[in-house]
């Protein structure tokens, strides 16, 4: 029987270290060397691309399917309205409060102690922890580096804060940059033609038009126009307009699909920045998801993206606190809910057959 007491001991003393340590995303070094040697001196090996770590349970064994632990060591920057050193981790009535305590430190230490406490015993599946950079930032030098220096993994557990509920899926994401070009004019004289005017019929119609397919977890494709640029000065008429979009996908369209949607629609030449940010889903049958709702939690459909949507397996995102702490002045995790987690992560682990999917 695990000692959940002495875990969470360890676990908040951990997340009053990184606190301490500030990790910008691209600036996770000091952190990551920091809990480097932290594994390291619980007698684990670990493994580093860049600012990412990660350890192997002993005695991996090729031939069992593997679990991926993993949650994200950086942070945005603190936002203004701060009562508190965001750096400076600060224990008030039961709440732990700095920068990236709940978004995503109270995951990292709570998944790192449920992986070295699980691997005192015997599975019948290996672990990896990961603690991952980049992540806020989608950055190409976090866990999308490092899936290809691990073996295949069966399933992941994305530590993120969810109240511990398992989010099955989740929303992608993709940015567009929409330009519209007119001809130039002076604006007392009937002449030119208006990049904005032009703007404004795509702009209308990214307001209006709704995807058919619409998911029972995710709902609908979202799309918000969220940025435009047009002009020069007040008497001539712009022949150039830019607008971006935020289009946040479901389950059910590839980003792919959905660009080749949009652009037979709209008259503006549109570039995404990126199709990497796919949604994702995994079954309610998985063994995982099963154990969850046995143990009274319940399945939903997270909005916000994390890095499950680099990953191409299976996963769950689940982890400790709240999601609308995140990135907030004076951001806090409850210390309970790190006693919790751990005791939860523990329980749904712990003897967790994979056999068979």
């Amino acid at each position: 029987m695990a000692n959940y007491e002495s875990l969470s001991v360890e676990a908040v003393g951990l997340l009053k270290s990184l606190i301490g340590i500030p990790s910008l995303s691209r600036e996770e070094t000091a952190a990551a060397d920091f809990l480097q040697q932290y594994i390291e001196t619980h007698g684990m090996a670990t493994g580093r691309k860049g600012n990412n770590v990660w350890s192997f349970s002993p005695m991996f064994n090729t031939q069992k399917p593997t679990i991926l632990l993993n949650s994200h060591i950086d942070t945005v920057k603190p936002v203004s309205g701060w009562q508190k050193d965001p750096f400076t981790p600060t224990e008030i009535n039961g709440k732990l409060y700095g920068l990236g305590s709940n978004d995503a430190g109270a995951s990292v230490v709570s998944l790192l102690h449920v992986f070295i406490e699980l691997c005192r015993t015997e599975q019948s599946y290996n672990l990896i922890f990961l603690a991952s950079c980049e992540e806020e930032v989608s950055g190409k030098d976090g866990i999308e580096s490092v899936i290809p220096e691990l073996p295949p993994i069966a399933f992941a557990i994305v530590g993120e804060p969810t109240e511990m509920q398992p989010a099955i899926a989740e929303k992608g994401l993709m940015v567009l940059d929409v330009t519209a070009l007119g001809k130039a004019g002076h604006a007392a004289r009937d002449e030119g033609e208006n990049a904005i005017y032009k703007s404004l019929q795509d702009i209308g119609w990214f307001r209006d038009y709704r995807f058919e397919k619409e998911s029972p977890l995710l709902g609908a494709v979202k799309m918000s126009v969220t940025q435009i640029n047009a002009g020069t000065q007040h008497n001539v008429v712009p022949d150039r307009c830019t607008f971006v979009v935020d289009i946040r996908s479901n389950e059910l369209y590839s980003n792919e699909e959905l660009f080749g949607i949009i652009t037979q629609h709209i008259s503006g030449e549109a570039k995404a920045r990126s199709f990497r940010l796919n949604s994702s889903r995994i079954s309610q049958e998985h063994p995982f998801v099963q154990k969850a709702i046995t143990l009274g939690r319940e399945p939903f459909g997270s909005p916000t993206l994390s890095d499950q949507a680099l990953m191409p397996f299976p996963s769950v995102k689940m982890g400790p606190g709240r999601s609308s702490r995140s990135h907030t002045a004076d951001e806090y995790i409850m210390i309970k809910e790190i006693e919790e987690a751990i005791e939860l992560y523990i329980q749904m682990l712990d003897r967790l057959e994979l056999s068979g999917i």
